[in-house]
């Protein structure tokens, strides 16, 4: 859709040099039956000129194509109407480009409410953090202790909160994969996790908001970022996007695994219970590990499927650990629903970059 409309701005912004053209009388242009004076003859370059500075930022994925092309679009149909008899189908290129404002104008509002809760999370600064020491581990099981050493968090500052972004794929029971990147925050003083997700699905534009903070969740799905798909706030997804926020933990911020809302239960040297509590709420999972001192699986029973509003087994195996910032983390996960006719995986990710103890947003 992007690359459609481009050329539409492309290819209409051209257009407009006839006018100029027409005016100062280069070349034969049998389009305009009138003449035109230089000062429009400028007025059309200068418009072309607009939605072809649009098309460009269009292209480079700028929001702010949406606000030069504006300007060159009312520009446009001024002239237009000034000259109808000639210049009328003029209109549709400027129908088409009007409808891509509108939309790009609603994704900008649906992720400002994405931006906002960032700032106002990230706001809430805690002090500045101290090291971690190898003390601070004496209290954990010794398989998590390998696994916060084999990461390499001891030396290193406690996490506040991360930024992190995704690419990858996920589908629905039944449906075919779709293609996404995802932006999402989180914060561990007070536990949010705020993620936007950017797909498409079957050729138009989707854009996903799940929002876990200040004792509440909710989940808005939108096509075109004007038709809603997909709302959910219901009570069973506090306890679902609890489990969510502890999964990051473990996966991709171990060094916040310094928690007193944590409790341990060793299972076998290869594996623990944590139980996480979040003020009334509380989740647990098993994490498993190898003999590297990985962190491998994370399996729930607490987590529901949103679709079906029941619990089943979630589970999400990880791999490709490289360092990262100085931390070995995995960088390709898996999000899988054990239902009862089988396994069911849902989601594949691909970190592309993590960040801790930021102070803005990007």
């Amino acid at each position: 859709m992007r690359i459609v409309l481009t050329i539409v701005l492309v290819a209409h912004g051209l257009i407009h040099f006839m006018g100029l053209a027409k005016s100062y009388d280069l070349g034969k242009i049998a389009q305009f039956s009138r003449e035109i004076p230089k000062p429009l003859g400028f007025l059309w370059a200068t418009t072309g000129l607009l939605l072809l500075f649009s098309a460009f930022l269009l292209y480079r994925n700028k929001i702010s194509w949406s606000i030069i092309a504006i300007v060159g679009l009312l520009l446009s149909q001024m002239l237009i109407f000034m000259f109808w008899q000639d210049a009328k189908y003029g209109t549709l290129a400027n129908t088409i480009i009007l409808i891509g404002v509108i939309i790009a104008f609603a994704m900008l509002r649906f992720e400002k409410k994405f931006v906002s809760d960032v700032r106002s999370a990230l706001d809430n600064k805690s002090k500045a953090s101290t090291l971690i020491t190898e003390k601070d581990l004496d209290h954990l099981p010794p398989v998590v202790q390998k696994y916060l050493e084999y990461v390499g968090v001891v030396g290193k500052p406690k996490i506040r909160n991360m930024r992190i972004v995704f690419q990858g794929e996920m589908r629905s029971k039944g449906k075919d994969w779709f293609s996404f990147t995802s932006e999402q925050y989180n914060t561990f003083e007070s536990p949010t996790r705020l993620f936007f997700m950017k797909a498409k699905v079957k050729g138009l534009p989707a854009h996903g908001y799940h929002a876990y903070k200040e004792g509440s969740a909710s989940m808005d799905v939108k096509v075109l970022s004007m038709l809603t798909t997909v709302h959910e706030d219901s009570p069973e997804l506090y306890p679902t996007e609890t489990v969510t926020f502890f999964n990051d933990l473990c996966l991709f911020a171990p060094a916040a695994l310094l928690d007193d809302r944590i409790t341990w239960e060793a299972i076998d040297d290869l594996s623990v219970k944590a139980t996480f509590t979040n003020g009334d709420t509380s989740i647990s999972a098993i994490l498993y590990f190898n003999e590297t001192g990985q962190l491998i699986n994370f399996i729930s029973h607490d987590r529901y499927a949103v679709s079906e509003m029941k619990t089943f087994p979630f589970s999400t195996p990880v791999k490709a650990y490289k360092n990262i910032n100085g931390y070995n983390l995995p960088t390709y996960g898996e999000a899988i629903w054990e239902y009862p006719d089988g396994e069911f995986v849902y989601g594949r990710f691909n970190l592309k970059s993590i960040e801790y103890n930021i102070s803005n947003i990007e």
